[in-house]
């Protein structure tokens, strides 16, 4: 199928950009990648009337590290930030997703932002966002705001963004060198969404875990982290025993829901084995780059 007709702006400035997601509200959608708004349009899923093509937008394109954390811009590509050294030394969970994400033709075009911004409970991002306690940049004519990801997803598909409004980055809080992460995940062949998949982060002080997130994706609405596991692993030394604990605690705690992909029981066991997977491979990480 071919999408409805529309009419294309390429804004060259990012005032320009948000004048025309001001003019336009609900009926325009922002073109970065295009890796999920062109076969959503295709399909006829989505008919906006306008499309506002940020791809040449000055600036969105860096990934920069400072004191407080990493951030990466709206136009940084998900292959980008696979090669990105510095992605993997100061946000190494972000690294690690980037190999899950698609394939690599969707990775060359498609955004990191991009991604998150729309959503895909089914998606890496959304969950490593969740799990790193990630800020999302958000711009208007009104001003500027910033979200943090425990506010930003609301549900499928859904997040704070307004009409009006251009997520303009990411920030990522700077990684602490006593900690260790991992992403795992389950799907049916590589690069297919994941019926259930994890990211995860421990941080250790001597031979103790000092904090744990566990942030799941594929199992419900919106990317979800399982406290109740997480304070089973705070206090505790790395060991199969605690993991297998806390991976008890998820399968009992998380409410998926079933599918043509995989059952609910099914997503519950093997959420449970990926917490398993995901905490060694995150405790063998500690203090090490991705």
């Amino acid at each position: 199928m071919k999408p409805a007709p529309f009419t294309y702006h390429r804004p060259q400035s990012i005032d320009e950009a948000l004048d025309l997601l001001d003019r336009f509200g609900d009926d325009a959608k922002i073109l970065a990648g295009g890796q999920s708004l062109l076969p959503v349009m295709a399909l006829r899923l989505a008919a906006p009337e306008h499309i506002v093509d940020i791809g040449r937008l000055p600036g969105l394109d860096r990934i920069d590290v400072g004191l407080d954390g990493t951030t990466i811009g709206a136009l940084v590509r998900h292959a980008t930030a696979e090669r990105s050294d510095e992605l993997a030394r100061h946000a190494p969970l972000v690294h690690q997703a980037m190999p899950h994400v698609g394939h690599r033709a969707i990775r060359t075009r498609g955004t990191v932002v991009g991604s998150i911004a729309h959503a895909d409970p089914a998606a890496e991002m959304p969950a490593v966002c969740l799990a790193l306690d990630a800020v999302m940049h958000i711009s208007s004519v009104a001003g500027g705001r910033r979200v943090a990801a425990a506010d930003f997803f609301s549900g499928y598909l859904t997040t704070a963004l307004e009409a009006s409004e251009l997520m303009t980055a990411i920030e990522f809080p700077s990684w602490p060198a006593t900690a260790g992460s991992s992403v795992v995940e389950l799907s049916r062949r590589h690069g297919d969404y994941a019926m259930v998949g994890l990211a995860c982060a421990l941080d250790m002080s001597g031979d103790r875990i000092t904090s744990a997130a566990l942030s799941f994706f594929g199992v419900a609405p919106v990317p979800v982290r399982v406290a109740e596991a997480e304070a089973v692993l705070v206090g505790q030394t790395p060991t199969e025993d605690v993991f297998a604990q806390a991976s008890e605690v998820v399968s009992n705690t998380l409410d998926p829901t079933g599918d043509v992909h995989a059952t609910a029981d099914y997503r519950k066991h093997i959420a449970g084995v990926l917490t398993r997977k995901g905490l060694a491979e995150a405790s063998s990480r500690i203090g090490v780059a991705a």
